[in-house]
């Protein structure tokens, strides 16, 4: 398949994000585990041959989704809002998918146009979610399927609490509860859709550890604004806090609440 990349016109929040995740792209993978085991768990609602199909991935990062759609028999097109992410993309998987720059919010799509449309970890970055489930619904074929996963409400509570000990800022980006994931769908005309929500608990020797993995995927825009310039004082005491509220035998939890959908067309 040939690779392709359009130009993009995003408002400065969504460059802010593009920016950030395109910081991250070489070294995303490194620090990349949460992601790679949630695309695990939607691989498993997938057929195990998908040869034929026509898939789009949406919010491809480095392309771990889209080299498992591959090697499916799938024929993928890799979709992501930071040209970076996509060139590292690209270099995992070669021209076996086509690339495209694009926003989710308007996907550069005719309708009814994949069989299978996917998305992982992606959309929690969008302002409202019914926004890009209505443009992933519109270009399933019918009778095709939408998959996403996306964090809820409840994500990074220990890292809020520690961060509440320190000052009043917002630090941790809010995630929307199940509930008005399950309304943003239904505004989305998603008729006939499933959403499963899964907590998902990692370990760390240190608050530092988690917020260098947060930083390492990009995940540090919050409003438009980088949390990288934080004080190292600030940090010392979101560390102190972090352990003397959460360390369980030496280690510290970093708990998301994931919420994996299905809705078909």
């Amino acid at each position: 398949m040939m690779s392709e990349q359009g130009c993009l016109n995003l408002s400065a929040d969504k460059s802010a994000i593009a920016y950030a995740f395109g910081r991250a792209a070489t070294h995303y993978d490194k620090h990349a585990k949460l992601q790679r085991d949630v695309i695990e768990k939607l691989l498993q609602k997938l057929p195990l041959c998908l040869t034929g199909m026509r898939i789009l991935d949406v919010g491809c990062g480095t392309g771990y989704f889209t080299e498992k759609l591959l090697a499916r028999g799938a024929q993928v097109v890799a979709l992501d809002l930071s040209s970076q992410m996509l060139q590292q993309a690209r270099l995992r998987c070669q021209a076996r998918a086509t690339y495209c720059l694009g926003d989710a919010e308007a996907l550069p799509f005719a309708d009814n146009h994949f069989d299978y449309v996917v998305s992982s970890l992606a959309l929690q970055w969008c302002s409202d979610l019914s926004v890009p489930a209505t443009e992933l619904l519109r270009v399933c074929k019918k009778g095709g399927e939408v998959l996403f996963s996306t964090l809820a409400e409840g994500s990074l509570f220990e890292l809020k609490e520690a961060w509440q000990c320190v000052d009043n800022h917002q630090h941790v980006k809010e995630f929307i509860s199940e509930n008005a994931i399950n309304i943003a769908l239904a505004q989305a005309n998603g008729n006939r859709y499933q959403v499963d929500s899964i907590k998902m608990t990692y370990w760390y020797d240190s608050a530092f550890s988690l917020m260098k993995d947060l930083k390492g995927i990009g995940a540090t825009q919050l409003d438009g604004r980088s949390q990288g310039l934080t004080k190292r004082s600030a940090l010392i005491k979101v560390e102190d806090a972090y352990q003397s509220l959460f360390q369980d035998n030496l280690k510290l939890p970093a708990t998301y609440r994931v919420c994996l959908g299905l809705i078909k067309k």
